[in-house]
């Protein structure tokens, strides 16, 4: 090899590695950014959810503290019980949203502890009072909540009804449970404003917030949490897991959406192949739906529900 080709190889093996070095850094970057968990610390919570969390508080005397090993990285997760007024077999089980807790799902668990079910709301990973560093996108979380509920149904009888729900990261982490080998106790599913893919939510996060194209840094940072969370995330993926799924579905979603774009909706209302129902509800932002139509999301989750958990 001459001088000057040596020359070249050895400036081209620089400027490879420095294109490396630069991924692995950025990939790095927006995995500690995303994925975790330890730097974050909720709003205070103001007007009805917070005097959801208030009556949340209340409720101590009769809730049930329930702990569950996660799958794989054996971390001990906690999951809160509040047993319905009434004796009853039917239970919903709750999935909060990203970087939440079961606690930041207060208006949720009193709306379904109202109309009568027993109520299960896990921290997830990273989350609340469970262990973990990171958040892991309702992706291994999904296999989580099957573990719950194997639990409610070895504590409250083979006679159980179960119906699972979840708001955004929740939303996701409950469909993608829809495509697992479920219970037969699990009856149907709702979910509010969860995304298609991982991939996809973290590539429209890229955009709109740091104005960036999806490739290459989505792929870098993909194998970067690979590395560091333990799991292959472009399985975490809400379409392929509904294509499975033969469970009645019901899907609410913001018209206007701006952190889980409402076009997801209907990618994800499409894929699922049981009995289904759509609800977009008009001007609402992400996980609002609830909180600008309150009568409205109690009666038809309430239907919902009362259908298929008979």
């Amino acid at each position: 090899m001459s001088k000057k080709k040596k020359i070249l190889f050895s400036l081209l093996t620089v400027i490879v590695l420095a294109i490396v070095g630069g991924l692995g850094y950025a990939g790095n970057y927006l995995v500690t950014y995303a994925f975790d968990n330890s730097h974050h610390s909720a709003s205070p919570a103001t007007g009805q959810k917070h005097l959801d969390q208030e009556w949340l508080k209340h409720q101590k005397s009769s809730t049930q503290k329930w702990s569950l090993r996660a799958d794989k990285t054996k971390q001990k997760l906690v999951g809160f019980y509040y047993p319905a007024a009434k004796s009853t077999k039917k239970t919903i089980v709750v999935a909060h949203g990203y970087q939440g807790t079961h606690y930041e799902m207060a208006s949720y668990i009193r709306m379904f502890h109202r109309q009568g079910y027993n109520v299960l709301a896990p921290d997830d990973r990273g989350s609340g009072q469970s262990s973990g560093r990171y958040t892991t996108f309702g992706y291994p979380d999904s296999r989580d909540y099957l573990g719950w509920v194997k639990q409610v149904i070895a504590k409250n009888g083979s006679d159980s009804k179960i119906g699972l729900f979840g708001v955004s990261m929740g939303g996701a982490t409950v469909m993608m449970m829809s495509g697992l080998k479920l219970p037969a106790q699990v009856k149907a599913i709702i979910e509010d404003c969860g995304y298609d893919s991982v991939a996809n939510e973290l590539a429209y996060q890229l955009k709109q917030q740091f104005d960036m194209p999806k490739e290459p840094l989505i792929s870098a940072s993909l194998l970067v949490a690979q590395f560091r969370v333990g799991y292959n995330f472009r399985q975490g993926n809400s379409v392929k897991a509904l294509q499975k799924n033969h469970l009645p579905t019901f899907f609410i979603h913001g018209q206007k959406d701006t952190f889980v774009p409402t076009e997801m909706v209907y990618k994800n209302y499409a894929a699922t192949q049981g009995k289904k129902q759509l609800w977009v509800t008009a001007n609402t932002k992400h996980a609002d739906s609830q909180k600008n139509y309150p009568n409205q999301y109690n009666q038809k989750t309430a239907s919902f529900f009362a259908k298929y958990l008979q």
